[in-house]
C-alpha cells in the first residue's frame, strides 16, 4: 500500500472518532470563554498544549492572575500516562526514522494512540498511517475549540444538552477495543477503584496518577498469575 492509500486509510479509520471529539472541543471552547480566554488565547492553547484532558483540568483551577506552577504539575500528573503510552507504540515504529518518531509523540493523544496499537497488532505501523490518525484529530481538536469558543454563549450549559458526556463516552469506546476478557475487567477495577477513592481523600489531580498505577499494578499481577497458570 502506498503512502497516499496508507494516509487515507488512517483518516478513515479515525473519522468516527473525530465526529465524537467535536462536542468535546466545543464544550472546551465554551468553558474557557466563560473563564475569561479570548478566541485567539483558546486557539493556540488546543494548538500547543493539544491535551485535552490536562487542558480541562488546567480550566478547573484556573485562576486570574493564574498559578502556572499549579496548572503546570496538574497538567502533568494528567498527562504522566503518555510515558506508558509512548513506550508501548515506539516499539511499534520500527518503520519511523527518529524525526517521525518525535512528531508522532508530539500529536499522540489516547485515541490516536489506541487506533496506533490496533493498527499495529494486524499490520506493520507506518508513518503515513499514523499522520492520517493524528492530523485531522489535531485539526479538529484546534478548529472545534474556536468555534466553541465563539459559540460558547450559545451552547449553554454543555450538561443541560448532554455534551458533558462526549470525553467519558469516547474513553469508553476506547476501552472496549481493548477489551481481552476477565484480566481486562480487574485493570479497570482497580484503576477506577483507585481513582475514586483517591478523588475523595486527595484534593488536586493526583486520583488520575493513582488510577493508572493502580491500573499498571493490576496488569502485572495478572500478567503473572496467567504465565503461573499456563506453566501448570
Amino acid at each position: 500500500m502506498d503512502r497516499r492509500a496508507e494516509f487515507f486509510a488512517g483518516m478513515k479509520t479515525i473519522a468516527p472518532i473525530i465526529v465524537a471529539a467535536v462536542p468535546i472541543g466545543l464544550v472546551f471552547g465554551a468553558v474557557a470563554a466563560a473563564k475569561g480566554l479570548s478566541p485567539l488565547e483558546v486557539t493556540l492553547m488546543s494548538a500547543m498544549v493539544f491535551a485535552g484532558g490536562s487542558q480541562f483540568v488546567a480550566l478547573d483551577i484556573w485562576t486570574h492572575p493564574a498559578s502556572w506552577t499549579a496548572i503546570g504539575f496538574a497538567a502533568l500528573l494528567v498527562n504522566i500516562r503518555h510515558v506508558l503510552m509512548g513506550a508501548s507504540i515506539g516499539r511499534k515504529m520500527q518503520a519511523f526514522s527518529p524525526a517521525q518518531k518525535y512528531l508522532g509523540v508530539l500529536v499522540m493523544a489516547d485515541e490516536n494512540w489506541a487506533m496506533s496499537e490496533a493498527r499495529a497488532n494486524r499490520t506493520p505501523l507506518t508513518p503515513a498511517f499514523f499522520a492520517g490518525l493524528a492530523a485531522p484529530f489535531y485539526l479538529n481538536w484546534v478548529f472545534s475549540s474556536l468555534i466553541g469558543s465563539l459559540l460558547g454563549a450559545l451552547l449553554g450549559d454543555p450538561a443541560a444538552i448532554g455534551l458533558d458526556f462526549a470525553f467519558p463516552a469516547v474513553f469508553i469506546v476506547l476501552v472496549i477495543g481493548f477489551w481481552k476478557g476477565p484480566s481486562t475487567g480487574m485493570v479497570l477495577i482497580a484503576s477506577g477503584a483507585a481513582a475514586i477513592l483517591v478523588h475523595h481523600l486527595v484534593p488536586g489531580a493526583w486520583y488520575i496518577a493513582a488510577g493508572a498505577a493502580a491500573g499498571l499494578v493490576a496488569a502485572l499481577l495478572t500478567g503473572r498469575f496467567r504465565k503461573v497458570a499456563t506453566a501448570q
